[in-house]
């Protein structure tokens, strides 16, 4: 949103508005949809009774006793109904676009956790077909909305914040590994796959692909004359990888310690972005 912000057709209170809107779909899509559906659907396979990391196990307001299973599943069943009735109406109202932002936001949360799909459980599935697309809508959505085009740095910046989320969760599902292994159904991650098929100390290697992506994407920068975009991305995306690499993939709490250093790049690289579009 922060070029927004200098856009000569753009005025301060358009994009304020917007940076609004795109929040609270955010809050309501990832903080309350996605994680009630998740921690539903993962208490009912037993994978966060077994977790033993500090940002992952869901929320606990099951294991806590705030809120029964029943509860939960009835809650994010009927927030998805409204919100799709929102977008109906937005539909209506000829907002389509961002009806379709919204929609994009459903769909990536109902499709990560919830059967039959529960893309979540399938290796490279649940990042690169729910995971991505909504993240990558959501950075797309101020450009797409003020502008209703898609310049280049738009792209770019929404690209490679998407992937660095996407890296990241990756990196979050590391600790889960047994708890996911021993799921019912079983919780196939590509963290557990890359596991499966070539050992533990390859746990890091989906995140290392991804941050890989990341840095590879600074030439993408550097051909549209973002150089200290680029920059910025290529120093990000090697830290990230030397944080990784550095981390014990058995010591729960030290990947959980690393999964902390890589959200505050992530606000970094994105504020760098913005600035240096």
């Amino acid at each position: 949103m922060y070029p927004l912000f200098l856009h000569p057709s753009v005025s301060a209170g358009q994009a304020f508005g917007t940076s609004l809107i795109l929040l609270a779909g955010c809050l309501l899509i990832h903080g309350l949809l996605t994680h009630a559906l998740n921690d539903y659907t993962d208490y009912r396979s037993g994978t966060d009774e077994r977790s033993p990391a500090m940002l992952s196990g869901g929320s606990r307001v099951i294991q806590n006793g705030k809120m029964t299973p029943e509860a939960l599943g009835r809650f994010g069943l009927g927030l998805t109904a409204v919100l799709l009735v929102c977008a109906l109406l937005l539909i209506l109202l000829g907002r389509v676009p961002l009806a379709a932002l919204l929609l994009i936001g459903i769909w990536g949360a109902v499709s990560y956790s919830t059967p039959p799909l529960r893309l979540a459980y399938v290796p490279f599935a649940g990042e690169w077909l729910s995971t991505f697309p909504a993240a990558f809508a959501l950075g797309l959505g101020g450009a797409w909305l003020l502008l209703g085009s898609l310049p280049d740095w738009a792209l770019q910046n929404a690209w490679i914040n998407a992937v660095y989320c996407i890296a990241w969760v990756m990196v979050h599902h590391i600790p889960d590994l047994d708890a996911d292994r021993q799921a019912s159904p079983r919780k196939r991650t590509s963290v557990v796959w890359a596991v499966e098929r070539f050992g533990l100390a390859y746990a890091r290697l989906p995140a290392i692909v991804y941050f890989g992506i990341i840095g590879l994407s600074s030439l993408w920068l550097a051909g549209s004359e973002r150089w200290l975009g680029a920059a910025g991305t290529a120093a990000v995306a090697i830290l990230s990888i030397y944080w990784l690499s550095k981390a014990d993939m058995r010591d729960a709490a030290a990947v959980t310690a690393c999964e902390k250093k890589m959200l505050l790049a992530a606000i970094v690289l994105a504020v760098w972005l913005g600035i240096f579009y």
